[in-house]
């Protein structure tokens, strides 16, 4: 039997042109399914073809432009496959919502990233796949397999292909990033540097100082999300004031709320990488800001849940 009856792929609304990219890489063809609202605002959910003992696999990042309705579409996908026969159903989830969430950092707050992995779980997945977790102890909020991606090898790549190193400095934007950086640091044998931050509220913070000589070089800054951009806008500033040069900014996951393309593109910075793990918006990239697809990486990965084999080959080389 082919791979083609074997497998399905399907994908929600939250970004259909990532789940196409993806079936090209495998030679496949979307899977056929009906999403609509109702008047009210509900999700309904039709698969339209036979899912019976099939491997299932469902892209639907939870982000933008509502990550509430993305879970919830989500959800309903997963339960309307489990109720059709589906023999496995793998989620796709590129970009995890709510994961900065993940923890109880004052009273009486909710560990949202828990429950939304609670509501997966139970909605009947098998299996998830994801991209550079915010936090990696949510692979621990489920009691099912969780495979993570990590985007340091699609950055190298990139890094390698259009940068010159030789006086470069891989920069962490904060302290939780460390782990993120020394990857990519220690993969092209550079050295490393911190920016020292204090964040006062959510998506306000003020950068503190730079830990490392960062003076007459250039800078590439790892990081898994920007959001509103104040914290890499202030960022670029705190380097630039220590005498930085260049400043390449490498980021997984492009929430890019507000007026962020604008402000990238009118920063100091060279050049902002991002992935299309969330749906990209070209008409509003400008000329700073470069789009590397993730859709390889995700076949890649598909493919070797689908045939038993290991998904951490495909990332710790």
């Amino acid at each position: 039997m082919s791979m083609e009856n074997e497998i399905l792929v399907l994908s929600g609304t939250a970004n259909p042109k990532l789940a196409e990219d993806v079936v090209k890489n495998m030679n496949l063809k979307l899977g056929d399914m009906e999403i609509r609202r109702f008047a009210d605002g509900e999700v309904f959910v039709q698969v339209g073809e036979s899912v019976r003992n099939k491997d299932v696999y469902v892209i639907q990042p939870t982000g933008r432009p509502s990550s509430n309705e993305n879970w919830m579409e989500l959800y309903c996908i997963i339960d309307a496959l489990k109720r059709a026969s589906a023999k496995r159903i793998t989620a796709v989830i590129p970009y995890y919502g709510y994961s900065r969430q993940d923890r109880k950092n004052e009273p009486r707050v909710p560990i949202t990233a828990k429950l939304v992995a609670n509501l997966l779980t139970e909605s009947g997945v098998g299996r998830v796949l994801s991209l550079d977790l915010h936090a990696a102890q949510i692979q621990g909020f489920f009691d099912i397999p969780v495979d993570h991606m990590q985007s340091k090898n699609i950055f190298l790549e990139k890094i390698r292909k259009d940068l010159d190193i030789s006086n470069s400095i891989i920069v962490s934007p904060d302290i939780g990033g460390i782990g993120r950086a020394r990857l990519i640091a220690k993969a092209l044998k550079l050295d490393i540097a911190i920016i020292d931050k204090r964040r006062d509220r959510a998506n306000e913070c003020e950068v503190m100082n730079i830990i490392g000589d960062v003076k007459g070089k250039d800078a590439i800054i790892i990081d898994d999300i920007i959001d509103t951009g104040g914290t890499l806008i202030k960022s670029i500033n705190a380097l630039k004031q220590s005498g930085m040069r260049k400043i390449f900014v490498f980021i997984t996951h492009a929430v890019c709320s507000g007026d962020v393309y604008e402000r990238i593109n009118a920063s100091e910075i060279e050049k902002l990488y991002i992935t299309d793990s969330l749906k990209v918006i070209n008409e509003r990239l400008g000329n700073k800001i470069e789009v590397i697809s993730v859709a390889p990486a995700i076949a890649d990965a598909i493919r070797h849940i689908h045939t038993e084999m290991s998904i951490s080959v495909l990332f710790d080389k």
